[in-house]
């Protein structure tokens, strides 16, 4: 079997991840070396400035200083590095100090894909191991982000894909960062902004017509784990994990009515998504309800392994 070793880096709004794994484009196959997440949150305050502040961008160098240590230690060279910034990048009129930081860490510049090419890399990574029932074609694959949501519709190949601004971070800080608990109106404003959002998705993208609707990134993992009831992050559970609308929406009224402090105390609550969490699942059972799907396919398969596969290709 001839393998190709590769390191590919995301760095979205909310988070930075790293993915070092051998892929066999013979088979599909993909073997992880080493898979992890910080909590950069690079969108901080973007939405009202344009600008990234100086704290998210040292968190973010912070992020990179690690990850080179640990692209080193696998031997992977430059040629075989893939940095993908995505919304909060593209937002901000100050990238050009966050692309040379990086080039200056890793040897290697940021790569600011558009929403479509996003929402490809996203469809690529989610959907290369599902054939077949119970994961018909065609799939809706949506990458619910920091700062904005992908959709991409397809089977084999790409038919339609569009990005939008909602995301986690973003919803939170429009609507719900005046007070801990969001009131009925901040939830009813939320609401209008995620359809909205939608309606605009909507003009490329048929909502309704997939057989199998598949949610990407940490919002739909995190709903996943509290639905099951897990008493840690299990990746392995998660991973194809379905989820029905009723279970997204008893989980969102729960969430959306709880404290930080309670949000805090779930066990599969990553620190750094409980003042995000409850917006993110809202913008989650929105899309639900949009599509009338009646479940979702949760996959830990996503963007970053569509980086991986397309340094390999």
């Amino acid at each position: 079997m001839t393998t190709t070793r590769v390191a590919a880096i995301d760095c979205g709004t909310n988070s930075v991840r790293l993915l070092i794994a051998d892929l066999d484009p013979a088979t599909g196959r993909i073997t992880d070396l080493d898979r992890r997440m910080v909590i950069n949150r690079l969108g901080q305050g973007v939405d009202a400035t344009g600008r990234l502040h100086p704290d998210a961008l040292e968190r973010t160098f912070a992020a990179c200083r690690e990850y080179a240590g640990v692209v080193a230690a696998h031997g992977v060279g430059a040629d075989r590095i893939r940095f993908v910034a995505t919304s909060a990048s593209r937002d901000a009129e100050n990238a050009a100090e966050f692309t040379e930081g990086v080039r200056g860490i890793l040897g290697v510049s940021p790569e600011v894909v558009s929403g479509d090419e996003e929402a490809r890399l996203s469809f690529t990574g989610a959907t290369k191991e599902l054939t077949g029932e119970p994961f018909a074609a065609p799939y809706l694959v949506f990458d619910l982000g920091g700062g904005s949501t992908e959709f991409v519709l397809g089977g084999a190949e790409v038919e339609a894909a569009r990005s939008v601004d909602i995301g986690c971070v973003r919803m939170t800080e429009r609507h719900f960062a005046e007070s801990e608990l969001p009131t009925l109106g901040q939830i009813a404003r939320a609401r209008a902004d995620v359809r909205a959002a939608l309606d605009t998705a909507a003009e490329a993208v048929p909502l309704t017509r997939a057989a199998t609707l598949v949610g990407l990134a940490g919002t739909v993992t995190t709903v996943a784990g509290i639905v099951l009831g897990l008493p840690a992050y299990d990746s392995e559970r998660i991973h194809h994990a379905r989820l029905t609308v009723e279970q997204v929406r008893e989980v969102t009224g729960r969430l959306l009515t709880t404290t930080h402090a309670e949000r805090a105390a779930i066990p599969v609550m990553h620190p750094g998504r409980v003042d995000v969490i409850a917006a993110g699942a809202l913008v989650l059972l929105e899309i639900m309800e949009r599509t009338g799907a009646a479940e979702v396919v949760v996959s830990e398969h996503d963007i970053l392994d569509g980086i991986a596969w397309s340094i390999a290709s």
